[in-house]
């Protein structure tokens, strides 16, 4: 009878154990189960997410975001976001995946998860004609401006520090208005990636090409939560897809220009 007790225990457990297994179901299959996947998107990054003359979201990443959708064979949202709320948006739930211009650092890691890099980019300049700066080092001393949150922002800063000029620092919302800034002779210059540096260069005819800043290559990532792993793993997939079929060039090329960067970092496997 004991034996008999204890066999119906463990079937019991076993079945408790399905059924919240059931109930957390991962991120993919909430997103087929929806129909839709919702994209957050930052759309002050051009040529790689901004908004046309029609106001709609055009870009590298958008483009990115509609493949996915195709892939899955759902329906997709943009949800523009700035950059200080590229993880927030996936912590709360507000989207799916961000396809953002995400630097893969540990820190974030331990808020949300993130693919194989899917977009390689460098930090560099756009500076004010009369600024004067031909150099990283002549931006000692200038009125230095950046997106907050961003990794261009945390990298200056600690040469700032060390400079001791953190005070000539601005930090701004947006890529928008660290250009307008610099427009406006309010910032010598603007940190942005090398992706940008010619859409802002046309855009504004008192603003060139600034040097390159010095520190590593941006390697980013599409950001997903972070105990999702049938989503992420996903994710990894889609962006060997992308490369494979050509796409990722294909897009490189129509927003960017020229070879799209090898995605493979030397003497790392992925």
């Amino acid at each position: 009878m004991n034996l008999f007790r204890q066999l119906i225990a463990v079937l019991l457990a076993a079945a408790l154990s399905l059924t919240a297994l059931a109930a957390h179901a991962d991120k993919l299959d909430d997103v087929i189960g929806a129909g839709k996947v919702r994209c957050g998107v930052v759309l002050d990054f051009p040529p790689i997410g901004y908004r046309d003359a029609k106001n709609e979201p055009a870009g590298f990443d958008v483009e990115y975001c509609k493949d996915l959708a195709k892939a899955m064979d759902v329906d997709y949202e943009i949800i523009p976001v700035t950059w200080a709320e590229r993880l927030p948006v996936i912590v709360n739930n507000r989207a799916d995946v961000v396809f953002g211009g995400t630097s893969d650092t540990l820190e974030r890691a331990k808020t949300v998860g993130f693919s194989i890099p899917y977009a390689i980019y460098y930090a560099q300049a756009v500076i004010g004609k009369d600024s004067g700066i031909k150099t990283f080092e002549d931006m000692k001393g200038k009125r230095v401006a950046a997106a907050v949150g961003t990794v261009p922002e945390i990298e200056f800063l600690k040469y700032a520090k060390q400079w001791g000029t953190e005070n000539l620092y601005q930090g701004y919302q947006s890529e928008n208005e660290v250009f307008l800034a610099v427009a406006q002779g309010k910032a010598d210059a603007g940190i942005t990636t090398n992706t940008a540096v010619k859409p802002i260069a046309e855009k504004y005819d008192n603003i060139i090409a600034g040097p390159r800043m010095p520190w590593t290559t941006d390697f980013t990532s599409v950001v997903g939560p972070r105990k999702d792993f049938g989503w992420l793993n996903y994710l990894n997939l889609f962006v060997t897809h992308q490369v494979r079929s050509g796409r990722y060039q294909e897009l490189w090329s129509k927003f960017v220009g020229g070879e799209a960067p090898e995605l493979r970092i030397p003497n790392v496997f992925y």
